[in-house]
């Protein structure tokens, strides 16, 4: 009986550590990392001059670029990462894609996304979006 307590203990503990057979990420593997994009829901992003990034800084401070810069405060949350106050400069570009990734962006961080980080691979995923982006350097 003992022996069956222990095991119950031991697998909530490891639950709780663990979704859908994948370890949470935590803010240590992110901060000080940039990334690059490469993939939204299956297209490729054409990388261009200045590829679109993402940079997790102290604190987990999140900055970066599409189109236009962004930059806001992030928070990781059992796999989930938000930046509500997601700030954006307001110019157009040239490239309609480009256009269009600043509100893919801005409403993936505001609205949460789960994120997976595997190899070099960041992955931040939606009901109807999915980012793959590639580690660059160090941020």
């Amino acid at each position: 009986m003992k022996r069956v307590i222990v095991l119950t203990g031991l697998c909530v503990l490891l639950a709780g550590c663990v979704r859908d057979g994948k370890v949470s990420v935590t803010s240590e593997q992110l901060i000080g990392h940039r990334f690059v994009l490469e993939n939204v829901n299956g297209k490729a992003i054409t990388p261009g001059e200045n590829p679109p990034e993402l940079r997790f800084g102290e604190k987990l401070a999140i900055s970066g670029s599409m189109c236009n810069r962004f930059s806001g405060q992030g928070k990781l949350s059992s796999g989930e990462l938000t930046a509500k106050a997601l700030v954006m400069t307001r110019m157009a570009c040239a490239d309609p894609q480009r256009n269009e990734l600043d509100s893919v962006i801005a409403t993936v961080l505001k609205d949460g996304a789960q994120v997976d980080l595997t190899d070099s691979q960041l992955t931040l995923t939606t009901a109807d979006k999915t980012l793959i982006y590639k580690l660059a350097d160090a941020g």
